[in-house]
């Protein structure tokens, strides 16, 4: 069993912040185990090579999209995840900020808060990458098989590199205590036309990605330290208060800090002892690979 981020090759940083490889086993669970996925700061490829798992999009029903490589759009809600009992692996590529519509052409305004199919995106030989994905000999093997596929995306790259790029991810390493007009400046772009840019290279404007980082961090935190205190956390991530942490809690997942951590603690990475390591790695980390 694993839960673990792995980094791509350093020439593809400026595209690529991790690979991520999900291994779950639950051959005796009696029903389907849940995951609440809360928004984070990542638009991200999902390749499933055994078994899929059911979606509950919003208050919706469960469903099978029986997609085998999935692109999920930048988040702003919760997905919650169904895993069936058997075994469960998938390989995902967690994308820079903007590096989605750099790679395509595609406005991810258009991908926010959407589960879709990636042939759609980036067309039918994205089914060789599974495949090569699936016969790979270890988990090593699979990175190279992604560092081989993303370069290729790079060569035919849709969009030049612009300034805002590197401001989206100094955003990720700023824990999201970072001033909008600073951003637009860094950016040499007016206020209004750093947010409009911003808006159409990640799915989200500025102010709101700013809040999905300071929130992911401290589900990160709370994750890795179940006994520390909410409002130490609060204070930790940037927050004014508790209630300002409780807002954005609200907003991002309709629970209270609390109600939402009762469900993370019967998520599959709880159950299976994995959460420990894996939420500390990405609480101390300056990047949050969440």
């Amino acid at each position: 069993m694993i839960l673990k981020d792995f980094a791509p090759h350093p020439s593809l940083r400026e595209f690529v912040r991790c690979y991520r490889i999900v291994h779950f086993n639950f051959e005796n669970a009696p029903e389907s185990v849940l995951k609440a996925y809360a928004p984070r700061p990542e638009i991200c490829l999902h390749f499933f090579l055994r078994e899929r798992e059911l979606i509950q999009l919003g208050s919706g029903a469960k469903k099978d999209y029986k997609f085998q490589v999935v692109l999920t759009g930048q988040q702003t809600s919760v997905i919650n995840r169904y895993l069936s009992g058997k075994d469960f692996i998938t390989f995902n590529i967690v994308f820079q900020p903007t590096a989605v519509f750099r790679l395509t052409g595609i406005s991810s305004s258009e991908l926010a808060d959407q589960y879709l199919d990636a042939e759609d995106v980036f067309s039918r030989n994205i089914r060789s990458v599974l495949e090569q994905l699936q016969s790979a000999a270890g988990y090593s093997q699979m990175a190279l098989v992604a560092d081989r596929f993303v370069s290729s995306l790079t060569r035919q790259a849709r969009k030049e590199a612009h300034r805002l790029d590197t401001v989206s991810r100094l955003m990720l390493t700023s824990g999201g205590k970072v001033s909008l007009d600073w951003l637009a400046g860094e950016s040499c772009l007016s206020p209004k036309q750093f947010t409009r840019k911003f808006y159409e290279r990640t799915g989200v404007n500025p102010k709101t990605y700013l809040k999905i980082i300071r929130f992911t961090k401290a589900v990160n935190i709370k994750n890795a330290y179940p006994d520390r205190d909410w409002l130490q956390i609060a204070f930790e991530c940037g927050y004014f208060d508790y209630q300002h942490l409780v807002k954005d809690y609200k907003e991002f997942t309709k629970n209270t800090p609390n109600d939402f951590h009762l469900i993370e603690s019967n998520s599959p990475e709880r159950r299976l002892g994995l959460a420990s390591e894996v939420y500390k790695s990405r609480a101390e980390s300056s990047a949050f690979l969440a």
